[in-house]
């Protein structure tokens, strides 16, 4: 779905209801646990170094929550408050070639784990009101050294005749999703409170 200006509050709540009681549009749930490419879908990995120690990781972990991994100026999530809860329903909307693009999306799964290597992080999967299809994962880790890094993995395939059209396009914006999350969640762990001493 897309719109030539930004959807107001009214249009998103009644987007958000309608998808909150629909399928995924893939079946490979869960695939971004994995480091295989399914059959037909684009695999991404990337990784950025955000610091080092518990204050690093801890902040980052609080922007990952406030959904700060989105870059404000050309990405936004509805409704902004939404918990990283599995099943929570959610709508990515993305400024790009001059429109506004609605799609919708569900958390799949969270990680929250304690050990060596500790993690913390989710991912979500597409729902119809994408112009893609598949699952997206945002994860910070710290080391046993004490590394604090965000990585973001990604399976995906255009969905809809105009994003296969303009595939090459699609794949710019990701790259250019991932240069600028990368970029916010670095800002965001220096920045916040948490990360100060």
């Amino acid at each position: 779905m897309w719109s030539l200006s930004y959807p107001t509050d009214a249009q998103l709540d009644s987007i958000l209801s309608f998808e909150s009681n629909r399928n995924f549009t893939y079946s490979c749930i869960g695939a971004t646990v994995l480091d295989e490419r399914p059959i037909g879908f684009d695999l991404d990995n990337n990784r950025a170094v955000l610091g080092h120690g518990d204050k690093i990781f801890v902040a980052a972990c609080a922007a990952l929550r406030d959904w700060q991994q989105f870059p404000p100026n050309w990405a936004r999530i509805y409704p902004e408050s939404a918990p990283l809860l599995t099943n929570q329903t959610i709508i990515v909307i993305i400024r790009g070639l001059g429109l506004w693009w609605i799609n919708s999306a569900r958390i799949v799964y969270v990680v929250d784990e304690h050990g060596p290597t500790r993690r913390f992080g989710f991912a979500y999967g597409t729902l119809p009101a994408h112009v893609e299809c598949g699952e997206e994962r945002f994860m910070i880790e710290m080391s046993a050294d004490g590394t604090v890094s965000y990585s973001l993995r990604a399976v995906s395939k255009p969905r809809l005749l105009l994003t296969r059209i303009g595939y090459p396009i699609v794949r710019r914006l990701r790259k250019r999703f991932v240069r600028d999350s990368q970029a916010a969640m670095l800002a965001a762990a220096r920045e916040r409170p948490e990360s100060r001493e």
